[in-house]
């Protein structure tokens, strides 16, 4: 049974704001919000479509009684009022590129023992694919899970591109319909027992320093580090995967389409292929081979750290 909106003065000014433009600029064609829990902590994974999209995601969380905690880009607290909405609303902000950028993970793994809703974009941003499919994921999501076992629900949604695409035209009156799906939780318990001897506490209570390092994640490197032989980032590279699998079969369901097979990389569609001479297609090859095996080589040599916590995330709304 859905509960009105709630959850103190601004979210009640939220709900005033976003509602009626919601129901006056869009048509809604919502379904499986069944599948969102009643309490709890919860990880809302969603793809990003528009910069509009996650207002539209708000109402949708919202009409189930839940009042949802994006995970969102700093610099929206930049912006006058809006910034007095994020922070009195509870959302969590991500400083990209910044020495504290895991301070949001920490904040995120405290929302979610606090029994909040949370989501999260895992793309890290709106997709840049052209037909609009999910972009490659962080790891961000996986850590989350990891380190509450919180359950993951793929939220799928289509249709806020039409209001405001990659193409920056703003289409208020079009009505374009929204549609909006929440898939049952993706099934994580294969990677339980992997994932258990890697984690550890990291949110310190009382005013205690975290433990793992000073932003709450240990120093583990990927190639292995201090946590064994297979190190956490495949771990971390696997549930991101099998997050993406089920938001993205959640998504092909309300589109109607199945995704293509094979996916080109971030970028690599804007490349055009390299033009040499006849006389010089040899050394072209090789330069050609030289600049991709170094590519690879960059690619494998980057590390990551992390740690979590096997608790439960707490009850509550």
């Amino acid at each position: 049974m859905r509960r009105p909106w709630h959850g103190g003065f601004w979210i009640a000014f939220a709900a005033a704001v976003i509602r009626p433009l919601s129901w006056l600029l869009t048509r809604r064609r919502w379904s499986g919000q069944e599948n969102i829990p009643g309490s709890g902590g919860v990880i809302l994974v969603a793809n990003h479509l528009s910069t509009v999209d996650p207002p539209l995601l708000a109402h949708y969380v919202y009409a189930t009684g839940r009042n949802p905690r994006f995970m969102a880009t700093s610099d929206l607290w930049e912006v006058p009022i809006l910034r007095h909405v994020l922070a009195g609303a509870g959302q969590i902000p991500v400083h990209r590129r910044d020495p504290n950028a895991q301070e949001a993970l920490r904040d995120a793994i405290a929302a979610l023992w606090a029994g909040r809703a949370l989501v999260i974009y895992p793309e890290g941003g709106i997709t840049t694919d052209p037909d609009y499919w999910p972009r490659p994921a962080r790891t961000g999501v996986a850590r989350l899970a990891l380190a509450t076992g919180a359950p993951v629900v793929p939220v799928a949604q289509w249709g806020a591109q039409r209001i405001w695409g990659r193409e920056r035209r703003l289409r208020l009156f079009a009505r374009p319909e929204i549609r909006i799906h929440a898939g049952p939780p993706v099934d994580l318990a294969r990677f339980a027992a992997r994932a258990e001897p890697l984690l550890r506490p990291t949110v310190a209570t009382d005013g205690e320093q975290p433990a793992g390092g000073e932003h709450g994640f240990g120093g583990e490197q990927e190639s292995g580090g201090e946590y064994g032989s297979g190190g956490l980032a495949p771990l971390l590279r696997e549930v991101t995967e099998a997050v993406m699998a089920g938001l993205t079969a959640e998504l092909e369901r309300i589109r109607g389409a199945a995704r293509p097979a094979v996916m080109p990389r971030p970028g690599q569609e804007a490349i055009p292929p390299l033009q040499v001479a006849p006389a010089d297609a040899a050394a072209g090859a090789a330069a050609a081979g030289t600049a991709a095996a170094g590519t690879e080589a960059g690619t494998a040599s980057g590390t990551g750290s992390d740690a979590g916590s096997t608790a439960r995330p707490g009850g509550g709304g």
